[in-house]
């Protein structure tokens, strides 16, 4: 009877409440047979209800005893399997205390001492033992339980690592990867435990292993970490070497203080993982090579010269570490030349440098993209050398390109010949070293003023109707990696004047609902249908093959673009480039309202080519390049004032859950303070699975004002945390409400989650000053 009742509930939970009155009393029965049942009843009926869960938190005594006679019980041939009596309750019981402890102390601490006796008395050498074991190493971490009780569970992790069966060796790890978050340190006390699971010879232990290595990295242990991973990644599989070389740099980036260990870390992982480095590996190198003291940025060149040296006869399986090598020598040739040399590095003539390239260059076994990384360092290159004999051969070198079969390479080879003959006085200039880059915003290293004020009186764009309750939509603060920061202050005015203000944005119309009015000096004005805002919001689930870059704030510290959400669907909005001609033009069309420029930087990206410092050339078969918005001008901060200090008196503070999903949970701390609504987003992922490209977005109801800061990261290893901090400011008195888009990429796969979120403290009726 118990089991249909389960069946029934099962597929219709509606009838939960017929089942109640008589569920309890099947815990006081002692055939063991109606025990398993009713525990599995009561389990199925938490699950399905929060109700029925909080009425069923008082029987956790009874689960207690009943654990606790099956424990001291004598040997009994009817239950006994290999020594433990009934494992089948005890997992059943242990796995219901699991679900009723959660979040509540009260019955996390009647049940602590039970499940101390259960992990101490319990046989480990069956498999009998070792399941009872790891529920109950499951219930201790999902409890509020003491810190005692966690060691003790984590030891017992540690035990599973050292048994033989590969099966309980790959349960621990896969434990102690979910679990990291709730007692990293005790988790620390097997590290080496961990690293030598990194030399399994079965795959799937050594995946586990390499992640949960990742998640016990901290500045403390990185080096040691490091090291080993290191030697993991030279012998790793090829599936192993992207995830784990890109990891290597996240976690440099993120633990390590010291430029030259880095870029020593970073050369290692070029030379270990070879072709399967991704390609933000190599702009991360890039980019920290560039924004590098002189003295490491001639280090790191010569160190690469030395690594081209050991892969002569294997370029084809190094074009990565190819790539950075060659850019570094392009680029700091002339640091190179002059620095001192190094204990085990030679330091390379001129004529040296430029053997490589033609060596590079004539070969087969290097890539185009590659080549094409070579000629511009090449062209650059000539700018940093003083004989006239080598400039002479570099110079040849580049011409006989303008006959490559290739048309990009042939291009090229035309471009600097022309450079090299005609314009040999400007040579210096436009290939000069490049300026160091700002850190990405998509790495979650802003300022943490990347938010903006959606306010619905914004001038920054017009207002559309949503079809139902208005709404201002925050955390759009993304677009085009292709945009740049103009440097002409008077194109805000422009911009945020006339008839058409979303000009110059880069925002791309919608084909089906573009109607045009006017076209004045290549410039057009148009109008869209009404769309409802979940419609809107719903339009955006498209792949991204990269994390969008983040819009830089216009105003001072905490100012932005008020980018209502109204401005995407009602009025014109287009993207505006320049051709090699210069005349204005609007290019392609979307179907999203033009937040796809916003959302999706691939959409309109011309083609990638190796970097160019200072003035730099641009192909013409770029065709057209995205035009300059704006810049960080006294305009920008004239027109979006600073936020004011805010009152920290906390009148009323409340946690919601906005998303408790595939192991992300996103909660949301809000609280009243000096007349605002102060929110704390924070996100945790308690999968296995590290996720990227993680985005937040918000919208509010138009009687509110929305200002969203920078969050603190883009990517979630598992346990790990992003925070993002939110504004919300009425000037009159209104029920918030707000709907939520969370998007991420989990394993090259991108997701998205929207919900709508209610029951705000009471709300603020002052404005945001």
């Amino acid at each position: 009877a118990a089991l249909c009742a389960f069946r029934i509930i099962k597929r219709v939970p509606e009838l939960m409440e017929i089942f109640l009155p008589a569920t309890r009393s099947l815990l006081n029965e002692k055939n063991h047979g109606i025990l398993i049942a009713g525990v599995t009843l009561i389990t199925e009926m938490c699950e399905k209800s929060q109700d029925t869960l909080n009425h069923f938190k008082k029987i956790v005594p009874n689960l207690v005893r009943i654990l606790k006679n099956l424990i001291l019980a004598g040997y009994s041939p009817e239950h006994d399997v290999s020594g433990v009596s009934d494992p089948f309750l005890q997992v059943k019981i242990l796995r219901l205390l699991r679900i009723l402890g959660h979040n509540d102390p009260d019955a996390s601490e009647a049940m602590n001492d039970i499940l101390a006796q259960v992990a101490t008395n319990t046989e480990t050498s069956k498999n009998v033992g070792n399941t009872i074991l790891y529920e109950t190493v499951l219930s201790i971490m999902d409890i509020k339980s003491e810190g005692g009780l966690r060691v003790l569970a984590v030891n017992i992790l540690g035990r599973f690592l050292l048994n033989s069966d590969k099966n309980i060796r790959y349960v621990a790890l896969n434990t102690l990867l979910r679990t990291v978050h709730a007692d990293i340190s005790a988790v620390q006390r097997h590290r080496s435990t961990i690293l030598e699971c990194l030399k399994d010879p079965d795959v799937s232990i050594r995946r586990r292993a390499m992640e949960l290595s990742f998640a016990l990295i901290n500045s403390q242990n990185i080096r040691a970490m490091s090291k080993e991973l290191l030697i993991f990644l030279e012998k790793a599989d090829a599936e192993f070497k992207a995830q784990c070389s890109s990891r290597m740099v996240h976690v440099a980036e993120r633990y390590s203080s010291s430029i030259r260990w880095r870029l020593d870390t970073l050369l290692s992982v070029l030379v270990a993982a070879g072709n399967y480095v991704r390609d933000d590996v190599v702009s991360s190198t890039i980019q920290l090579i560039l924004n590098s003291p002189p003295e490491e940025q001639a280090y790191i060149g010569l160190r690469l010269w030395d690594s081209l040296h050991n892969i002569t006869n294997s370029y084809e399986d190094k074009q990565p570490l190819l790539q950075v090598a060659i850019w570094t020598i392009g680029e700091y040739g002339d640091l190179m030349l002059s620095s001192e040399r190094l204990e085990d590095v030679e330091i390379p003539a001129e004529s040296e440098l430029v053997d490589l390239y033609q060596k590079l260059l004539w070969t087969t076994s290097v890539s185009t993209t590659s080549k094409q990384y070579a000629l511009v360092s090449l062209a650059k290159l000539s700018t940093r050398i003083h004989t006239t004999e080598e400039e002479l051969r570099a110079k040849q070198i580049v011409e006989a390109f303008g006959t490559h079969l290739h048309i990009d390479l042939q291009q090229r080879g035309v471009e600097f010949s022309q450079l090299f003959r005609d314009y040999s006085h400007l040579r210096p200039a436009l290939l000069e070293k490049m300026p160091k880059l700002q850190k990405s915003l998509t790495n979650g290293n802003g300022d943490g003023n990347g938010g903006g004020i959606f306010d619905e009186n914004s001038s920054g764009i017009d207002l559309i109707e949503s079809g139902g309750d208005e709404m201002e939509i925050g955390g759009l603060l993304t677009g085009s990696s292709e945009g740049k920061l103009g440097s002409n202050t008077n194109a805000l005015l422009d911009l945020l004047g006339g008839d058409d203000p979303a000009d110059g944005l880069g925002l791309v119309p919608p084909t089906n609902s573009i109607i045009p009015t006017t076209t004045t000096n290549g410039k057009t004005s148009s109008n869209s249908n009404t769309q409802d805002l979940l419609d809107l919001l719903g339009g955006l689930d498209m792949p991204v093959s990269t994390p969008p870059a983040a819009i830089p704030p216009l105003g001072g510290t905490g100012g932005g673009v008020g980018l209502d959400l109204n401005c995407l669907n009602d009025n014109s909005i287009k993207s505006t480039t320049t051709t090699t001609t210069g005349a204005p033009t609007v290019t392609g069309s979307s179907s999203f309202g033009g937040l796809d420029n916003l959302l999706n930087s691939n959409l309109t990206s011309p083609t990638t080519l190796p970097i160019v410092g200072g003035g730099g050339i641009v192909s013409p078969t770029l065709g057209t390049t995205t035009a300059p918005i704006i810049n960080n001008s006294s305009v920008a901060n004239s027109l979006f004032s600073d936020f004011s200090s805010i009152n920290n008196n906390e009148e009323h503070s409340k946690t919601l859950t906005a998303l408790d999903k595939n192991g992300l949970l996103v909660q949301l701390l809000a609280k009243n303070s000096g007349g605002c609504l102060q929110i704390v987003m924070t996100a945790v992922n308690n999968s296995l699975s590290t996720l990227e490209q993680y985005l937040f977005q918000a919208a509010v109801p138009r009687s509110f004002t929305l200002q969203m800061l920078s969050p603190s990261g883009s990517a979630l290893p598992p346990g790990g945390t992003i925070t993002q901090e939110m504004r919300i400011s009425s000037t009159a008195k209104a029920t918030l409400r707000m709907r939520l888009r969370i998007s991420y990429q989990c394993d090259g796969n991108p997701v998205l989650e929207q919900t709508e979120l209610s029951g705000f403290p009471e709300d603020p009726t002052t404005p945001l000053e």
